[in-house]
């Protein structure tokens, strides 16, 4: 039985509906390297036309991807990073560091990011929106967002692990462990 994660209050949870499978997140990595059509996708991970045709579906059907007609005869599509698609660059940036920090085998990092000159290598942090500091996470707060049903009392409630509002208590994993979250 396939879980849906979609409908839980957890945008991970429901992210991980869409791109929780290795094909889907290389698909995207392959249409942020450029990749529109079918057959450049299907060459470029050896991946079966039917998984293939239904990964790019369901980017399709979420608004990741957009299907546009290039070629009559026959009829051919390519897929292009919607807005939302290209909103995904980051996770995928985050994912190549973490990925060349902890899974390179010693080798470095097998691909490299650069903006505008040969100098200028891309890493991935967060960074507050407000003061610029980059953020790790020991300096993260979770609190219940507005987005958070009221009446939710599903499977996967994780309301007691969030602050209610923030700066109040909770929220704060590494502190609970230390036992000094007050909560």
């Amino acid at each position: 039985m396939k879980r849906e994660f979609s409908t839980w209050p957890c945008s991970i949870a429901r992210s991980a509906e869409l791109f929780g499978d290795a094909w889907t997140l290389l698909i995207a990595r392959d249409a942020m390297q450029g990749l529109t059509k079918f057959d450049q996708f299907q060459r470029s991970l050896g991946i079966a036309r039917n998984t293939l045709s239904d990964r790019l579906g369901k980017l399709v059907d979420a608004g990741v991807l957009k299907k546009e007609f290039y070629q009559d005869n026959p009829p051919r599509y390519e897929y292009v990073l919607t807005e939302m698609g290209r909103d995904f660059f980051p996770v995928l940036v985050a994912m190549l560091a973490w990925g060349d920090r902890w899974l390179d085998g010693g080798d470095g990092a097998p691909v490299t990011l650069h903006h505008h000159e040969p100098d200028h290598a891309i890493v991935g942090r967060l960074v507050c929106e407000v003061c610029g500091e980059t953020v790790g996470p020991d300096d993260v707060q979770f609190c219940v967002g507005p987005g958070y049903p009221d009446d939710y009392d599903g499977p996967r409630d994780t309301r007691d692990r969030l602050a209610r509002t923030p700066g109040g208590s909770g929220g704060r994993p590494w502190l609970r462990q230390t036992g000094t979250d007050g909560a």
